[in-house]
């Protein structure tokens, strides 16, 4: 796989409708989506990391793309895990796998949903601090730390796609 470089919203956005957020780890999934105005991002679920890199779409796969056509969603906006200095880091492959698995899923189920990618530091950071800030310790915290970090993935996606 290419190393990917983050994407933009630009030209190429599809308009209103509403978009899936994606923290890909080694052991979950968080997922977010907006509201069908692109303007607010909530959290989903976290889904549980099944599928191996060198192996057949497993069960997560198959929950995303079940939630991409549940929400009849636009775009897929996956968070890309850069290191702090900006390389690649390998958990990037991880990412771009599972956002290749999506892609390729959907467009044989008819679908053309584009896939972005976008850099992704410190949103675990941010979504740790947001759930200290209300009083959730780290512990309690892991059910939805993912699904915290999806919500900035896909929040930043948005206010960019707003300010453009």
């Amino acid at each position: 796989m290419k190393n990917i470089v983050p994407d933009r919203p630009g030209e190429d956005d599809p308009g209103p409708g509403r978009r899936l957020g994606l923290d890909v780890g080694t052991v979950r999934i968080g997922v977010a989506v907006s509201d069908p105005d692109g303007i607010l991002a909530t959290p989903v679920s976290t889904v549980a990391r099944t599928t191996k890199r060198r192996g057949p779409d497993g069960e997560d796969i198959d929950s995303i793309v079940q939630l991409a056509h549940d929400y009849s969603v636009v775009e897929v906006i996956v968070g890309l895990p850069r290191m702090l200095d900006g390389s690649a880091g390998s958990s990037v492959k991880h990412a771009q796998d599972v956002g290749f698995r999506i892609r390729r899923r959907l467009e044989r189920d008819g679908v053309d949903v584009p896939i972005r990618y976008v850099d992704e530091r410190m949103t675990t950071v941010m979504a740790q601090s947001n759930l200290h800030d209300a009083g959730i310790s780290v512990k309690e915290g892991r059910s939805v730390i993912d699904q915290a970090a999806a919500v900035e993935i896909l929040q930043t996606w948005l206010d960019q796609r707003q300010r453009r």
